[in-house]
């Protein structure tokens, strides 16, 4: 059984992303199933450091991304959803390629969630591992 309430396609999603951070950094989504959603983001002049690594915001700005569409996803019309608290810790430097994130949920409350998402270097190990708690509103 799905979680989601809202029914969009990866088309859809994609195309809430134009003229937004989201687009700017390159992040498409990917995958979408009954309990997550994923997307990718390169790892180029846009995400990375002056050092030529991902910076450790680029990857924030994905699982934001991710968790807050999610939330959104589990929403039904008049309600949305706003982030209260992030974080990210990193575990592996990445200097190019793309890097895919998988968000799945901890906790989905009546008026707060709690989502996980892990973000996964071209290789497939994981980079950084993040948490966004939102507040349901409406």
């Amino acid at each position: 059984m799905s979680l989601w309430k809202r029914a969009m396609t990866l088309d859809e999603l994609n195309k809430t992303s134009a003229g937004t951070m989201v687009e700017h950094l390159g992040i498409i989504y990917t995958h979408l199933d009954d309990d997550s959603l994923e997307a990718e983001m390169p790892v180029d002049n846009r995400t990375q450091q002056p050092f030529g690594l991902l910076h450790g915001g680029a990857s924030v700005v994905l699982a934001e991304t991710l968790g807050s569409m999610a939330g959104f996803l589990t929403t039904t019309e008049g309600q949305c959803v706003v982030g209260t608290e992030v974080n990210a810790s990193h575990h592996r430097a990445v200097a190019s390629g793309t890097v895919r994130g998988v968000c799945k949920p901890l906790h989905l409350g009546r008026a707060s969630q709690v989502w996980e998402i892990a973000i996964f270097d071209g290789r497939g190990k994981r980079c950084c591992t993040a948490r966004l708690t939102t507040a349901t509103l409406g």
